[in-house]
């Protein structure tokens, strides 16, 4: 078994580019090598433009490579909440999008003859809970009134669980996300976009009509537009999404049941903690992705039960099976559950971003694609209105909202302030804490040998101190999600700088 290793990314090879090594000038500069980034390029590279693609890691390394790769519009119970919030016309128009998405993603593979093996499954949302029947009764009666899909209420799906109500999108998709995304590069490569991987975006400046991007290679990338596709921007102001948005983490089983089993489909619970599963295709035989589980990025104390979870349901399912693989994502969540994309602010021309896709990435992503390509060609976008990221109506979720500030000065201002009792020498091995010492505040990790790691633990986007994640051996933002490894390296933004660290005899 492989763990903290996604399926994905060990099961499949990319393509490999070159680090930035000269200053560049081009007409776009996208940073963010996910399918954001990836189809954006993509779809501009058609126009003629010269592009320069920006990633600190590989493509496709994080979300992207992370994901279960559900390629649907059934996004868990969001149309009815969509109608009551935005009104009948809004919700259709959203479902709408994403059925496009679809459609526009089945088109590029036909047209570029990628072999992602890219298939038609239903999409299930169900309930193990009685007092949720309502929600998918609600549902289900919003999603007819739209009349795109077609949806239905049933009782009987093919999961050995306990469910009293179950609700289906029939023909929506999945795929293989590397495959697909790693052959998108190839064709945006191959029509003038230059790629450069392991070049990290550090900093900006307006010069004219001109921003100039700077490197971690300490070279310069001359651009008329900008385009933030990093799934949590890293530009703060003026734009601050970090007040609008949170960041969650799920956990993912990969298993092969030793009985024989049928799964045509992809199913999602709507109950709390939620559950995820769907197949994946590995050298022709069909293997169960298992996840779900998910909870706020940094604020969990005890994180080791979430693959227990998970295993007990796969377990329940399927009975006794081979694991293969665990791993985790994470993802931004708005608190009004609708994506930001398009300009960054109504002060900053020609800087676009896409951002809070609320864990559906896989079609939010053409969609973005689709809106900034639009955008950038002055061609008009029936679904550019529904994304809007300048809006400014009041936050839906001020429960949610009330929380993130709670929280933010409870790690800003009273965890900074707290002085710990802990010493190094009370540290297990295999254990992260925050110790004092000379009234400075250290994260300590100790490997399985009793070596010391040691960082400053306040996160580089905003100052809010860390948590420790026992589970991923990562420091975790509480604030807004960014993570380093015990190392100090900056893993997860909207922190894009690694953490201070401090050697010991």
């Amino acid at each position: 078994m492989i763990r903290n290793n996604s399926f994905w990314l060990n099961s499949f090879k990319k393509d490999s580019y070159n680090k930035l090594d000269t200053n560049v000038s081009v007409d776009i500069c996208i940073v963010g090598g996910g399918l954001t980034g990836i189809t954006t390029a993509y779809y501009l590279s058609k126009y003629g433009y010269k592009i320069a693609l920006l990633e600190k890691n590989t493509l496709l390394s994080k979300t992207s490579g992370h994901t279960t790769a559900k390629v649907t519009s059934q996004h868990g119970l969001i149309y009815n909440y969509l109608e009551n919030s935005n009104g009948l016309d809004f919700a259709k128009n959203y479902l709408q999008a994403n059925e496009t998405a679809i459609g526009n993603i089945k088109k590029i593979i036909e047209l570029e003859n990628i072999d992602c093996d890219f298939e038609r499954k239903n999409a299930y949302v169900f309930t193990e809970n009685k007092e949720n029947e309502i929600k998918i009764i609600d549902e289900f009666n919003t999603v007819k009134k739209l009349e795109i899909v077609d949806c239905n209420l049933i009782n009987n799906v093919n999961l050995n669980l306990n469910i009293t109500s179950t609700l289906v999108f029939k023909n929506q998709a999945q795929f293989n996300p590397i495959k697909y995304g790693n052959a998108l590069a190839k064709c945006a490569n191959d029509n003038n976009c230059l790629i450069f991987e392991n070049t990290k975006f550090e900093d900006y400046k307006k010069e004219g009509n001109n921003f100039k991007i700077f490197t971690n290679t300490h070279n310069c990338i001359s651009s008329n537009y900008l385009i933030l596709a990093t799934r949590y921007p890293i530009i703060n102001f003026p734009g601050y999404y970090f007040v609008k948005m949170y960041q969650e983490i799920s956990y993912v089983i990969a298993i092969k049941p030793k009985s024989n089993f049928s799964l045509d489909g992809m199913y999602i619970s709507c109950d709390t903690p939620n559950i995820s599963i769907k197949t994946a295709n590995y050298k022709g035989e069909n293997i169960i992705f298992v996840g779900g589980h998910t909870y706020k990025t940094g604020i969990d104390p005890d994180l080791n039960y979430k693959y227990d979870f998970l295993k007990r349901k796969a377990f329940e399912i399927f009975g006794e099976f081979d694991l293969l693989y665990e791993w985790n994502t994470q993802d931004c969540i708005s608190l009004d559950k609708i994506p930001y994309i398009g300009e960054f602010s109504a002060f900053t021309n020609n800087l676009f971003l896409a951002t809070g896709f609320n864990k559906w990435g896989m079609t939010t992503s053409n969609i973005a694609a689709s809106i900034i390509s639009d955008k950038i060609n002055k061609v008009p976008n029936k679904y550019e209105f529904l994304f809007k990221s300048t809006r400014l109506h009041p936050i839906k979720n001020r429960k949610e909202l009330n929380n993130m500030a709670v929280q933010t000065f409870k790690s800003l201002v009273l965890d900074r302030l707290k002085k710990s009792k802990l010493t190094i020498d009370s540290i297990n091995n295999d254990e992260g804490k925050i110790v004092t010492l000379d009234n400075k505040k250290i994260g300590v990790y100790k490997d399985n040998d009793g070596k010391v790691y040691a960082v400053k633990p306040i996160c580089t986007h905003l100052g809010c101190q860390l948590n420790w994640n026992n589970l991923n051996k990562t420091w975790d933002c509480p604030c807004h999600g960014s993570r380093f490894d015990y190392m100090g390296n900056n893993i997860y933004s909207p922190g894009i700088n690694n953490l201070e660290c401090y050697s010991f005899k």
